[in-house]
């Protein structure tokens, strides 16, 4: 199992920082703003090969004004995965054990007067193609683990920012 906390994300603007940097550098830009209303968002993709990489994104909204985002690819050199049905079930676990730390780190050192939420994880399936099938059983995943799913066409964090990195 790769373990998504080790090694570094990547920034276009910090560029790699450990995920220690990651949760500070949320919580800076949150109370560089302090009056306004933030979404923290995850999500994941992988390649078609039997060995993917799984870039995997969190997503700082500041609602109304843009975001920033931090990326890391995870990679499994003793594992493959022979089937979409894999793939998907490995984003989603990947996105829903980073989101359920962050919500955890977040909530122990955010200030309480900012307004923050994070809610949503954002899963590469939806109602057309081969994903399709999957949609009852990834929501179910999603939602036993506390979130919120967002599928294509409202799945942007996976199927349009991990998609490029994938």
């Amino acid at each position: 199992m790769a373990d998504i906390f080790e090694n570094n994300f990547f920034n276009p603007s910090r560029g790699d920082l450990s995920y220690e940097q990651v949760t500070q550098e949320l919580i800076d830009w949150m109370r560089d703003k302090p009056e306004k209303e933030y979404e923290v968002v995850v999500g994941c993709d992988s390649s078609s090969e039997t060995q993917p990489d799984f870039p995997v994104a969190i997503v700082l909204l500041r609602v109304g004004e843009g975001g920033r985002y931090f990326l890391k690819k995870v990679s499994y050199e003793d594992k493959e995965f022979h089937n979409i049905r894999e793939r998907v079930l490995e984003e989603v676990v990947l996105s829903c054990d980073l989101a359920l730390k962050l919500r955890e780190d977040l909530k122990e050192k955010v200030d309480p007067d900012l307004d923050y939420n994070l809610r949503y994880i954002h899963a590469d399936i939806g109602t057309n193609g081969r994903t399709k099938d999957m949609i009852k059983e990834v929501v179910g995943l999603i939602k036993g683990n506390g979130f919120m799913p967002k599928i294509k066409p409202e799945a942007y964090v996976a199927s349009s920012l991990a998609d490029r990195f994938a």
